[in-house]
């Protein structure tokens, strides 16, 4: 896991650390020492820790303007032990919201697991961007990480699934990613079995 490292190309257009708006505003980063863990495996230093032990992420892209943010994932997502939305709500997605942002993508491409608890932060979350025209697309997720989100009830507030794991965003500018998930969105496209 030391050898996946967040997406890096978009930094010519976006860094969080330099972003003073962004909940990862100042943090430093090391190129040489490894610090953090997931388990018992250590991962890149340029993944930012939110606030789970379990789960690290990377405010890849915030757009201001057009309110949307994209975000990347490593790690297991655990709502059941460690309540990792509770984290993402409260630290990152809140303070993005309060500055604008109300669409957000999550590319749950290194999410290796996912375990629900109950959907009151998904759905508080909703609650605080549906009246904007937001919402939350979690993108490239493992169908078995699906399958636990589906049982979760995730589909009444988030977006994910089979429509939206076939993204090749690593190719593209974050606007590219942003228009062809808006476009997915556009056509009514939710989670499909």
């Amino acid at each position: 896991m030391q050898d996946i490292e967040p997406y890096y190309r978009w930094r010519d257009y976006y860094v969080a650390a330099e972003d003073k708006d962004s909940p990862f505003y100042g943090r430093e980063y090391s190129e040489l020492h490894y610090t953090d863990k997931i388990y018992n495996y250590y991962i890149h230093p340029q993944w930012d820790y939110f606030g789970s032990p379990t789960l690290y992420m990377k405010l890849l892209f915030a757009d201001y303007d057009d309110g949307y943010a994209i975000m990347e994932f490593i790690g297991e997502w655990n709502d059941c032990i460690t309540n990792d939305i509770m984290f993402l709500k409260r630290d990152v997605a809140d303070v993005l919201i309060e500055k604008g942002i109300n669409k957000f993508i999550l590319l749950c491409d290194n999410v290796l697991n996912f375990h629900g608890s109950d959907d009151c932060y998904y759905e508080e979350w909703w609650d605080d961007i549906k009246d904007a025209g937001g919402w939350v697309c979690m993108v490239n997720s493992f169908d078995h990480v699906a399958t636990e989100m589906k049982r979760t009830r995730l589909q009444y507030y988030t977006h994910f699934g089979a429509v939206f794991n076939d993204v090749n965003w690593h190719n593209k500018l974050p606007e590219m990613v942003f228009q062809e998930i808006t476009g997915r969105l556009a056509h009514g496209q939710r989670y499909l079995e």
